[in-house]
């Protein structure tokens, strides 16, 4: 049997393991931040009948720039964002690796402030990029100044911030962006922020988005994969200057985007309303399930994402494994003494939370 190890790989790749979450067949599975609510009847339809469509041309090559879906995102988007500024991949993951690949590299660096999405250093492995890891304040927070410091410190190309933060679902204050970006500036860096749960915020109104005008080196990656209950379809998207979409060009694959993916999107777009009503359910089962937590004892981190860390176990290991038991995945994201949770549906989030009481007692 040929291994691995018989293959010349990248030395930096030696020893490396990949990304990775468990996909187990469980009753209630809450461990990847999924939307648990299916998308709408009306909208299934129109997208069907978008991917029917579709069908028809594909022996030709989709639409190379995706021109009516970006336009469509910038439509979502608003805030005066035009279809110049609008880049997309098949998820935001594939976004970020392309940030990566245009303006990182070897002799490049990263900077992110851990725990963070476990991604960050992967992308930056994959593509030769070295990868910082500041840690995070009092209760997984950051400020301004703290930021700021990191990055003069560090100087890196590329700075990632994560608001909310995964996996601790902490919210990011808009001044810690303008502040990486002045620090940044300083010697010619971009500064990432990953908005994938942006549409969960307890204020929506609150978003880098607003920050881009007069900020070419500023970029917000956001997906269609959690509000917008997508995660199967693989649709991420970036906000930034035309010019650094521009650089994402260089990189790309021809073709990246299928044209059932692009079908697809826009089919939900066009009902953007209707596929984020679920939304505020998961809003209040998310801050149910702080509530509740709290009253077992239990230190549930306050959260402006779609799921919900929480501490205060002396062996997180064997409570997942006991919830496993009674057929509830969670997610170990191995910060010591805690666990993640989504927020699912009330039926969902009743079966978790009941669970929970059982292995606690």
């Amino acid at each position: 049997m040929t291994e691995l190890s018989d293959f010349p790989l990248r030395a930096d790749l030696v020893g490396q393991k990949p990304y990775g979450a468990p996909q187990l067949d469980v009753s209630v599975a809450l461990n990847v931040n999924e939307n648990s609510h299916r998308i709408p009847e009306e909208a299934a339809i129109d997208i069907v009948q978008r991917l029917a469509a579709a069908v028809l041309e594909v022996n030709r090559y989709p639409d190379r720039e995706f021109t009516s879906l970006r336009e469509a995102l910038a439509g979502y988007i608003g805030r005066g964002v035009t279809p110049e500024q609008i880049w997309a991949g098949n998820g935001s993951n594939e976004v970020l690796q392309q940030i990566f690949q245009a303006f990182g590299g070897p002799g490049r660096t990263a900077l992110g402030f851990s725990p963070t999405y476990s991604m960050y250093p992967l992308i930056a492995e994959g593509t030769g990029t070295t990868y910082i890891a500041e840690g995070r304040q009092e209760r997984f927070t950051l400020t301004a100044d703290y930021v700021a410091a990191a990055i003069r410190k560090h100087k890196p190309t590329i700075t990632m911030l994560c608001s909310p933060n995964n996996p601790t679902g902490t919210p990011l204050a808009i001044e810690c962006i303008e502040a990486a970006y002045e620090a940044a500036s300083e010697h010619g860096g971009i500064v990432v922020v990953d908005e994938a749960y942006a549409e969960f915020a307890h204020d929506t109104t609150v978003t880098a988005i607003n920050l881009l005008a007069g900020r070419p080196r500023l970029l917000v990656s956001r997906t269609m994969s959690k509000a917008f209950a997508f995660a199967g379809a693989r649709l991420g998207y970036l906000i930034a200057d035309p010019a650094a979409c521009d650089a994402l060009r260089l990189v790309r694959l021809p073709y990246h985007l299928s044209a059932f993916t692009q079908a697809a999107a826009e089919g939900a777009l066009a009902h953007a309303d209707a596929l984020l009503a679920n939304v505020d359910d998961i809003r209040t089962q998310r801050d149910r399930i702080v509530v509740e937590l709290r009253a077992m004892g239990l230190d549930a981190f306050d959260s402006d994402s779609n799921f919900v860390l929480f501490g205060g176990l002396d062996d997180s290991d064997t409570v997942w494994r006991a919830l496993l038991d009674r057929d509830v995945l969670i997610r170990d994201v191995k910060i010591p003494g805690t666990l993640r949770v989504t927020a699912g549906t009330l039926s969902e989030t009743t079966a978790f939370l009941n669970a929970l009481r059982e292995v606690l007692a």
